[in-house]
């Protein structure tokens, strides 16, 4: 087994568990996100698939905002509506101005990273530009305990796992195959066991 395939096994070990983590709505996601975000990035810094790459580092560094945001919502939801709520899955609506912003930079960012991707060669650059922004929205929006987040992922990570199988990345094409399918049970499980801040 050459080293891609082992960080791509990682990568879906690790992936596994973060979703596993995300679905529950546990804090510890963000600290197996910091570890499974660098080593994609890793994986897609190999594969010449550039916006992925730098996606993955964005994951990174948001996953210490997410941390920070999740535990300051389950403190206000415990404190608005007493202990027996503090281990519900805290929710928020997305404002008018977070929807706005989100359509103008999926639109935008896409195209401007595509443009800028297809000047690197990155190997899928249309389809690379559109999963990544797309991808940083919905992680923005988990950050935020936006339960939609769960809709984009389900988008994401299909187109995502589709990228990988024509890249011929087996172990990421499955680990995103898996985050896709249950991004579609963590939508579910989010508006039921959910309670708005």
């Amino acid at each position: 087994m050459d080293w891609k395939s082992a960080f791509e096994i990682f990568c879906l070990v690790t992936g596994v568990v973060y979703l596993l983590l995300e679905i529950g709505q546990k804090n510890a996601m963000w600290y197996v996100g910091i570890v499974t975000g660098a080593a994609c990035a890793l994986v897609f810094g190999f594969e010449r698939l550039y916006a992925s790459m730098g996606l993955n580092i964005y994951y990174v560094g948001v996953s210490f905002y997410g941390l920070w945001q999740w535990k300051k919502d389950a403190s206000a939801l415990a404190a608005g509506k007493g202990a027996e709520t503090s281990q519900a899955i805290h929710l928020r609506r997305p404002s008018a101005t977070e929807l706005g912003l989100s359509v103008l930079l999926l639109a935008g960012g896409t195209a401007l990273l595509w443009w800028i991707l297809r000047l690197t060669g990155d190997s899928q650059s249309l389809l690379d530009a559109g999963v990544t922004v797309l991808s940083a929205i919905a992680t923005w929006w988990l950050s935020r305990s936006i339960p939609h987040q769960w809709l984009l992922w389900i988008v994401a990570d299909t187109f995502t796992a589709w990228m990988c199988a024509r890249q011929g990345m087996g172990w990421m094409t499955a680990l995103y195959a898996a985050y896709a399918a249950s991004a579609v049970y963590g939508w579910y499980h989010w508006k039921k066991k959910g309670s708005y801040v």
